[in-house]
């Protein structure tokens, strides 16, 4: 039987929260002296994040007199939950990586929202349907999306115009352009033609080349295959033009430092390349592949609940006034921006009339999540990434990269069974 949180918060906020040792959770306890009971929230944002998210607390604390909500940054902050746990003190809420959802909510670390969902008769179809996806586990919703990204294709607008390059729609125009844009000094790259570092966009590519990370049952790994092959066979025409270089820009921004010409990147980009003297760049969606299919992954942050919040009611209520009213979703894409998962927020005029998130926009329209079963994080970070650095590396084939992930892969989702 799902645990009822609204009757758990209604105990639970007399309480006074202590401080988990090292945590710096601060008091989620009731108020105990009348005035608004504190709900805090714990992410790994920092630095300049930090002023962000106190910014939009502030929003919701002014918007009503019940709660306050106060953020607390925390390093590490899901081993730093499992350790709160253990201690039975616990943040209200936590900045969530969405893709950490399937691997703690099993662990008991997350408390359903079921009941406040349906209490409160929340329509979750206004968000983005993968977003809110990787926040269900096993038929049960744990937290609601917040935040979504993905990866289109940056490029200096000056760098392609001196070149007579138009921006790139799919992978042949990629080659040609990112050969254009390429400049050396005799065997060393001055300017590299495309970013080529990331081997986690494999599944962006993939994607593109009309294959599959798993299978249809979600058993077994799909990413040997033609379509996975056809993904390292482009790269490796790219590395073999030498429009990149392994450790090339590993220094600095060489994309805003104007060394780069083009780089698949997130919207989270857009705030420091804004700042860049000189720099004048374009947006457009991620190139379609060999047969015209596009590809895009999304990530993001939610909202969660831990299992044992002293405020889950004010939590809820925070979560709700954030994700689900799409002017606030709005207002923290003008302080932060950050895309949000609520779709009539993400299609505001703010996002769809600026010439740098239109393309992530439409990008949204067909962006698709990684697989939510339990043990596929590690079956990307410790079976495929690691493999794929290797071929890029020039120490295997991508035959043999496919295969030892495979392999490994396969392995690890067994596991989790």
């Amino acid at each position: 039987m799902k645990k009822n949180l609204r009757a758990l918060a209604v105990v639970a906020t007399a309480t006074l929260a202590v401080t988990v040792a090292g945590c710096a959770s601060g008091d989620s306890g009731g108020s105990t002296d009348g005035g608004p009971e504190p709900v805090v929230m714990w992410g790994s944002w920092s630095g300049d994040q930090v002023d962000q998210l106190e910014e939009q607390a502030a929003r919701f604390n002014e918007s009503q007199d019940e709660y306050e909500v106060s953020y607390v940054p925390q390093e590490l902050v899901e081993e730093k939950l499992l350790t709160a746990l253990a201690g039975g003190q616990v943040p209200d809420v936590v900045l969530w990586d969405r893709y950490q959802t399937s691997l703690y909510a099993p662990k008991g670390a997350l408390a359903s929202i079921d009941d406040f969902v349906k209490e409160d008769a929340v329509d979750t179809s206004v968000f983005y349907e993968p977003a809110l996806g990787e926040m269900e586990v096993d038929g049960e919703l744990y937290g609601l999306p917040l935040l979504v990204d993905n990866r289109s294709l940056l490029y200096n607008e000056t760098l392609l115009t001196d070149a007579g390059v138009t921006p790139p729609t799919n992978w042949d125009e990629l080659k040609t352009a990112a050969e254009a844009l390429t400049v050396k000094n005799g065997n060393k790259l001055a300017q590299a033609g495309l970013d080529l570092s990331d081997p986690g966009l494999f599944n962006m590519y993939l994607a593109q080349a009309g294959g599959q990370l798993l299978n249809d049952d979600e058993t077994k790994t799909a990413f040997n295959s033609p379509e996975g092959l056809e993904v390292l066979e482009f790269w490796q025409t790219l590395l073999d033009a030498d429009v990149y270089q392994q450790g090339f820009g590993d220094t600095g921004d060489s994309f805003a430092e104007s060394k780069t010409a083009m780089k698949l990147d997130g919207p989270w980009a857009l705030s420091t390349l804004d700042k860049v003297d000189g720099l004048t760049y374009g947006v457009v969606q991620p190139p379609a592949g060999p047969n015209g299919d596009k590809g895009a992954y999304m990530g993001g942050f939610g909202l969660v609940i831990p299992e044992g919040a002293k405020n889950a009611e004010g939590a809820w209520e925070f979560m709700k006034w954030w994700t689900t009213e799409a002017e606030n979703g709005v207002a923290f894409g003008e302080i932060a921006g950050w895309i949000p998962a609520n779709i009539e927020a993400a299609n505001d005029p703010y996002f769809t009339e600026d010439e740098h998130y239109a393309a992530f926009i439409e990008a949204m329209n067909y962006a698709q999540t990684r697989p939510n079963v339990q043990g596929f994080s590690d079956v990307e970070g410790k079976a495929l990434v690691p493999a794929l650095e290797r071929f890029l590396s020039g120490e295997i084939s991508a035959e043999q990269a496919l295969e030892d992930a495979q392999e490994q892969g396969d392995q690890i989702l067994a596991q989790n069974r």
